[in-house]
C-alpha cells in the first residue's frame, strides 16, 4: 500500500468553504509539506494544474502554482520521496513535456512520474486560444492516447515521426531519455476512463467512496489484465482527525455548512459543459448533495475519512481490504499537521503496510 499527498499548489487546496481561511499557494507551504511527507515515509506527492479558478467569496483556485516548476524545485529538495506533476493535454505539446519529465527524473534521480488529466474543463482552454472544439469532450481519450504514445516513444528511442489528424513529429528527438518507464497516473472513472487507463497508464486516480470504488478498482484491474497490464488505483480521500469522532464529524460539518456556493455554483457550470458521461463532471454534480463520508462538494467531491485517529487507521485498513486499491492519496485542511499526525499517530496502526 503506497500513500501519498495530493499537494495544495492552488488557491485554497481541496476546501471550498468560509470555514476555512483562504491562502495562496507558495513555494514555501509546498516544500513544507513535502519534507514533511518524506519524514513521515509517505510514497509520493502529486500536484495539480489549472489555468483559471472558479472565484466566489473564497477565490477557489484563483491563483494557481506550475506543476512542473513546482516539482522541479520540491526534487532538488527531498531525496526519496515520489515526485508526479500534472500534465493538462490542451496546454503543452508532447515533446516538451517529454523533454521536462526527462529533466525532472534525472534531477530526482529517478523518482518522476506524471499525471495525465485529458482536460474536462472549458473556459480554461477557451481564455487562451486552445480549446478544440465542444467534440474534444468526445474524443479526448483518442487525443490522449496518441498524446501518451509520443511521450513514451521519445522517452524509449530518444526520436520520434508521428502524423495524424492531431500531431505532425518529422524526426522530433529528445535526449536525453529517462532510460527507465515513467509511470503514468490519470484519472478514470467512467468506462471511457477506466478502458484508457487499462489500455495505457500504471495507475488509475480515483475520488469515490469505497462502494463504487471496488467497482472502479476491479473494472481496471480486469481489463489490464486481459491485454497483459498490470493496473493499480490510487483513491483519493480527505482527512479530518480529532480527538474524538464527534469532534472530527463536527469538523467536517461545519465546512459543508458554510461552503462557498458561489465557486462551487461555478464549478458545476462548468462540469455540465462535458458530455462524458459517468465520469469527474457527474461525480462533481452528485457531490453537491452527498454527506461527509461520501464526498461532498465542499470538499471538492472528495470522500473524507474522519474520526479519532484510532478511527481514521481503522477505516483506512478496511478501505484497503475491501477494495483492492493499491494507493491512497490524501488532502487535509491543515496539511503540514495533518500529515505529521498521519505519520505519527495513524500510520504506525495500520495493517495494510
Amino acid at each position: 500500500m503506497k500513500f501519498g499527498v495530493f499537494l495544495p499548489n492552488g488557491s485554497n487546496g481541496y476546501i471550498i468553504s468560509n470555514a476555512v481561511t483562504p491562502y495562496l499557494p507558495t513555494y514555501q507551504h509546498n516544500l513544507e509539506i513535502t519534507v514533511e511527507a518524506e519524514k513521515q515515509g509517505l510514497d509520493f506527492v502529486l500536484s495539480m494544474m489549472k489555468f483559471k479558478g472558479f472565484g466566489g467569496d473564497t477565490g477557489y483556485w484563483d491563483a494557481c502554482l506550475e506543476s512542473f516548476t513546482l516539482m522541479a524545485g520540491l526534487a532538488a529538495n527531498t531525496q526519496s520521496i515520489g515526485i508526479i506533476p500534472t500534465v493538462t493535454l490542451l496546454s503543452q505539446h508532447p515533446a516538451y513535456v517529454a523533454r521536462m519529465i526527462a529533466t525532472l527524473d534525472d534531477m530526482s534521480g529517478g523518482r518522476c512520474g506524471l499525471n495525465i488529466v485529458t482536460g474536462w474543463n472549458k473556459p480554461e482552454y477557451t481564455q487562451m486560444g486552445l480549446w478544440r472544439g465542444d467534440e474534444y469532450y468526445e474524443r479526448r481519450y483518442e487525443y490522449a492516447a496518441e498524446y501518451l504514445q509520443i511521450l513514451q516513444e521519445l522517452w524509449r528511442t530518444g526520436e520520434c515521426t508521428h502524423k495524424s489528424e492531431f500531431f505532425d513529429l518529422e524526426e522530433c528527438s529528445c535526449l536525453p531519455t529517462p532510460g527507465r518507464d515513467i509511470p503514468i497516473v490519470s484519472a478514470g472513472m467512467s468506462p471511457k476512463g477506466v478502458e484508457f487507463v487499462a489500455q495505457h497508464a500504471h495507475q488509475n486516480f480515483v475520488m469515490a467512496h469505497p462502494e463504487k470504488l471496488k467497482d472502479i478498482s476491479d473494472s481496471v484491474k480486469a481489463k489490464g489484465a486481459a491485454i497483459g497490464r498490470e493496473v493499480g488505483t490510487y483513491a483519493l480521500f480527505n482527512i479530518i482527525t480529532a480527538e474524538t469522532d464527534e469532534k472530527a464529524k463536527e469538523i467536517g460539518d461545519d465546512i459543508i455548512q458554510r461552503a462557498d456556493m458561489g465557486a462551487i455554483g461555478n464549478i458545476i457550470n462548468s462540469a455540465a459543459m462535458d458530455s462524458n458521461e459517468g465520469g469527474t463532471s457527474d461525480h462533481l454534480q452528485e457531490a453537491m448533495k452527498q454527506d461527509l463520508e461520501v464526498g461532498n462538494m465542499a470538499f471538492m467531491g472528495f470522500p473524507t475519512i474522519y474520526g479519532s485517529y484510532e478511527t481514521v487507521s481503522a477505516k483506512i485498513d478496511e478501505i484497503a481490504e475491501e477494495t483492492g486499491v493499491d494507493g491512497m492519496l490524501f488532502s487535509w485542511a491543515d496539511f503540514v499537521g495533518g500529515i505529521r499526525d498521519f505519520g505519527e499517530k495513524i500510520k504506525p496502526r495500520l495493517a495494510c503496510l
